[in-house]
């Protein structure tokens, strides 16, 4: 009886989770059940499998409306009726078409019209829906002899009156109004909600017809969907044979290029491998792979493979990944085994510069009706939830604003308050609306439109109504198309590099970099700014603990700095056994056999799942629950915890003591959704390398390329400052020698006009260009008859330096400016065959401080230029000990002056505590450890120069200045601002820091681990 259900996929409409949709209807007796979403099909998968599991009957479908009009419902009689239903909104989504008024005549779906949308003519699958308030229409001749096609409508959208509250706060979410400024038509009727079967029956009772039109319906709906079957691309070549011969034929070719004639145990692995990979038929998902990295290898462009694909030599000889599997002795069952089901998983990054690029490749190479982005459901959070909620309670900004960034103990306490409390708690974890994943490509054999309508964002490239679990569990598999900033450095600075030095660097030759010596000096002294996911604090302090010197520690060391293995507890243990081999003792047995190159202690993904099955006897399909968990795939907690109840059983029957087994399964736990496979942690370390290699020996190049990437971990400021310390010369932006982006003369580097906060980007590039077409800009006057810009554009360049060429000062130049414009017209900018110039005005001489230059650098760029920060104290005081003398103080208490560069916040069990990291005045770093107590009383002010005092700790060759005291350090007063006391101060807060916050629970203290380490 229930054909038009809503769950809160029908976003900022619905208030009924799937689950509790299910379970009513299960508390209400009702066997048959139809979900009909708001133009959407997101939730359908997950509502037939709950539905089987409680014995309802799933009919699947979806509701047609263009604003608070409903057009009609479609019920899909087969599966191909979904695709049928999907096509029609996939129509309206992407091309603009309109829904018609009339649905068009489906072969497998039935279309059941309101009464306020009956159409002239009704179809063979065309029906009226009647809702229950509307009965007593049926006295009237035109509806009554429309009763043969009439079914019974009783919408289900709430689960009651004060989820009908709740309801209403959506609806005003979605339309951007007051709860006041709702009307009734933006809203579902306070009676849509499930009632027993038995009610409607009765309610119904008069009409048998409608009754028996409504279960014929239902018995007519049948979708059975077909969950194992893989709907990926099957075939590249467009069969199987032709797939694996092709396959073979690439990989033999690049066995050859890879390890030579004669490579046996190489050669054995590739024909393992092939067996594998077709008999699981999954060659074509192979060569689609290669045939995108084929594209980028064609275009010039640098890619990364990385994830557990890189556990295969068939993907190492595809070029797909450059991990040799041999060299790491990475299993390539982790990968791909003859238990698995479904298609492999391929990461592969590239530039964010190019990724476009390959997407557009993808998409034209496979079709618009096979490809899409899979899809993900944001989710309402803690400050959206408040803004949101206050916001239709009419709160004003300043209240919303305290709501969204203060802990719920400190907001206020009145009614108002109350009821966004209340009613943002109900919307936690509902679906808010629906986003773009941020790399997952779907490419399907049928029509992707069989599956799932879809939607185009902003984004220029369409996505599926469901995300990455729900296509996983259907049957696909997506392919990780990615972009990071790290691969557009390494590429801008091999380019660089050609320019400018004539010398081609082959830097995807990996063997050029990994047994560098030059470069392991670097890692080991963690001289890594800059560099690929190596030069984070926390990072560059666990390279000088490692003394991390060789590229096996190195991928060691980039999976030890993962969340899962720090939060166990580990990382710690970790740094001590690999400095003192010889001076612990392993948990048990089993640890020592099959963990012995990480010392025992579980680093990635494989080792947990090793330890699970030999230490605590845990089934292979026990293990790829784990394994999933680990990757954040996994979505079931009760198949979780039955792993976790087996585990113990299993230990138990073992005889692992009870302290034993609970400590192990505290440390594989904490890798749930923290962890890499090795594969990617060797695959990361590769592009370290890749880019520490060219650090190390063109810092120059890869230090601008890195500025023009716009960074990494840091501000642009901190990688002026490594380009300053590798011999630079840092010269402000320039209209005769500054691109758009910074750019690089020898030694002399040319910051960037795009760095300059206040211009325009169009305005930016429009002087790049015309200097390109006209040539170098000869004056002040010249430039401005060029180039369309207003005195404020003139102003900032002015004070930045940007006309330094023509030899007069900033003052000059600001009066001459003004003189320019006052009277300038846009038809003067024309050029001219005689070309008059202006009247040359006698001007007064006007000097400027020197430190002015460098308050207009702050305000303009965010840091000093012209000097240091430390020029600008009030104070000569530069410290007692320098950065490079901090390791041979241990327990020492010292004096620094520095400058802070970042701090990181970090939660403890006595509250929170931070991390800083600084320079001094030489432009070393070093790093310090601020606990909740110090916090109190000496607390961060911002970004600027400190005094510190503290004690350094040496650990394991890495020195912290656990700080005492700390005071911020006032600079000069703004010289530019001599004669408005008011404003001296105020560039002062341009000096910026770099804050990262932690969101997860404390780590555990070595007390907390209890397991015994030293040998006796």
């Amino acid at each position: 009886m229930y054909l038009n259900c809503h769950s809160y996929h029908s976003l900022r409409y619905g208030t009924l989770p799937l689950e509790t949709l299910v379970q009513q209807a299960l508390a209400c007796g009702v066997t048959s059940l139809a979900l009909t979403d708001i133009n959407t099909v997101t939730g359908i998968y997950d509502f037939a499998k709950v539905c089987k599991q409680e014995g309802i009957k799933p009919v699947v479908g979806m509701e047609f409306r263009e604003g608070n009009r409903l057009r009609y419902i479609g019920l899909a009689k087969t599966q191909r009726g979904i695709g049928e239903l999907c096509r029609l909104l996939t129509a309206r989504n992407c091309e603009g078409t309109p829904l018609p008024d009339q649905a068009p005549a489906f072969g497998d779906a039935i279309t059941i019209y309101p009464l306020s949308n009956v159409p002239q003519q009704l179809g063979t699958d065309d029906y009226i829906g009647i809702r229950p308030g509307e009965l007593n229409l049926l006295v009237q001749e035109k509806w009554k002899r429309l009763l043969p096609r009439m079914v019974a409508l009783n919408p289900v959208a709430v689960s009651g009156k004060r989820e009908h509250n709740l309801h209403r706060i959506l609806r005003a979410i979605d339309l951007n109004v007051v709860l006041s400024r709702l009307s009734e038509e933006d809203c579902c009727r306070v009676d849509e909600y499930m009632r027993p079967a038995g009610e409607l029956l009765d309610i119904y009772g008069d009409y048998p017809q409608i009754v028996a039109n409504t279960a014929r319906i239902m018995d007519a709906c049948n979708f059975e969907f077909d969950f194992a079957t893989p709907k990926n691309k099957r075939h590249y070549t467009g069969n199987r044979e032709g797939d694996i011969k092709l396959l073979t034929g690439l990989a033999y070719a690049g066995l050859k290029k890879r390890y030579g004639e004669k490579n046996r145990p190489a050669r054995e692995r590739v024909d393992k491998e092939l067996r594998v990979i077709d008999e699981l038929g999954f060659s074509g998902y192979f060569l689609i792979t290669w045939d995108i990295v084929r594209y980028s290898n064609s275009m010039g462009f640098m890619h990364v493979g990385r994830g557990s694909g890189a556990n295969s030599i068939v993907a190492y000889c595809l070029g797909i990944t450059d991990i040799c599997p041999l060299e790491l002795d990475l299993y390539f069952e982790r990968f791909l085994n003859l238990n698995r089901k479904t298609p492999p998983d391929f990461d592969i990054d590239w530039s964010w510069q190019e990724r476009d690029v390959i997407l557009q490749y993808i998409f034209d190479r496979y079709g618009k009706e096979h490809v899409a982005f899979c899809g993900t459901n944001v989710e309402f959070k803690y400050r959206s939830i408040f803004r949101e909620v206050g916001k239709v309670f009419g709160l004003p900004k300043e209240e919303l604003d305290g709501l969204a960034t203060q802990p719920m103990e400190a907001h206020d306490d009145n009614a108002v308050v109350a009821a966004v409390h209340k009613y943002g708690k109900m919307l936690e974890k509902f679906p808010n609306q629906r986003s773009m994943h941020a790399c997952g490509i779907l490419i399907s054999e049928a029509p992707i439109t069989d599956y799932t309508a879809l939607e185009m964002p902003p984004k220029g490239f369409p996505i599926v109504q469901f995300d990455m679990h729900v296509a996983e569990d259907i049957g696909f598999e997506k392919f990780d198309i990615l972009s990071q900033r790290g691969l557009g450095s390494i590429n801008d600075a091999v380019k660089l590099i050609r320019k400018n030095r004539g010398i081609q660097v082959d830097i995807r030759d990996t063997t050029l970099s990994k047994g560098e010596m030059r470069c392991n000096d670097f890692l080991a002294r963690g001289q890594t700014i800059g560099c690929f996911y190596i030069e984070s604090p926390a990072m560059r302090g666990l390279l000088r603990r490692l003394k991390c010197d060789n590229y096996p520690t190195l991928v060691a060391a980039s999976s030890i700095i993962r969340p899962g293995v720090a939060q166990s507890g580990m990382m710690k243990e970790y740094i001590f056994r690999h400095n003192y081999p010889d001076r612990f003792e392993y948990f048990h047995e089993v640890f020592e056999e099959h963990l012995g190159d990480t010392y025992g202690i579980m680093v990635y993904q494989e080792d947990v799942i090793k330890i699970a099955m030999h230490f605590g006897g845990l089934s292979a399909a026990d293990g790829d629950i784990l394994r999933r968990a680990m990757s954040g795939k996994g979505r079931s907690l009760s198949a979780l915890q039955r792993v976790k109840d087996n585990f113990f059983a299993s230990c138990a029957r073992l005889g692992h003591s009870e302290e034993l087994s609970r400590e192990v399964y505290r440390q594989i736990e904490s890798f749930a959704g923290y962890s890499f496979c090795k594969a990617h942690s060797a695959s990361y370390a590769v592009e370290s390398y890749q880019s520490l290699y060219l650090k190390v020996y063109y810092p120059l190049e890869f230090m601008v390329a890195v500025i023009n990437n716009q960074g990494g971990f840091y501000r642009t400021e901190v990688y002026v400052h490594e380009a300053r310390m590798s011999g630079a010369l840092i010269l402000n932006p320039c209209i005769n020698k500054s691109g758009y982006e910074t750019s690089l003369h020898g030694r002399e580097v040319y910051l960037g006009l795009m760095l300059l906060q206040g211009l325009e980007n169009r305005l930016a590039e429009g002087i790049v260009e015309e200097r390109k077409r006209n040539g170098d800009f000869a004056s002040l006057e010249d430039f401005v008859r060029r180039i369309p810009i207003g005195i404020e554009g003139v102003q900032l360049l002015i004070f930045i330096g940007a006309f330094r060429f023509t030899g007069r000062s900033k003052s000059e130049l600001l009066v001459q400016a003004r003189l320019l414009l006052v009277n300038f017209k846009p038809e003067q900018r024309m050029p001219l065959l005689l070309q008059e110039p202006a009247k040359e005005w006698s001007l007064p001489k006007l000097e400027r401080s020197y430190f002015e230059d460098a308050f207009d650098e702050i305000e303009l760029l965010g840091f000093p230029v012209s000097c240091s920060p430390f020029d600008l104290l009030q104070t000569a005081f530069r410290g007692d000990v320098m950065a490079a003398d901090l390791v041979n103080c241990h327990k020492k208490e010292v004096r620094m002056l520095a400058y802070l560069i970042a701090r990181k916040h970090v939660p403890t069990k006595r509250g929170v505590m931070y991390f800083g990291t600084w320079i001094d005045v030489n432009g070393d770093y070093f790093d310090t450890a601020h606990f909740p107590d110090c916090l109190e009383r000496y607390p961060f002010k911002g970004g600027g120069c400190y005094l510190l005092l503290g004690t350094v700790e040496v650990d394991y060759h890495f020195p912290t200045l656990t700080i005492h005291k700390m005071a911020k350090l006032p600079f000069i007063p703004d010289p530019r601002y001599n004669h408005d006391r008011d404003s001296q101060y105020k560039v002062h807060g341009h000096i910026r820091e770099d804050v990262s916050m932690t969101h997860r629970a404390p780590y555990p203290q070595e007390h907390e681990i209890g397991l015994p380490r030293l040998k006796g």
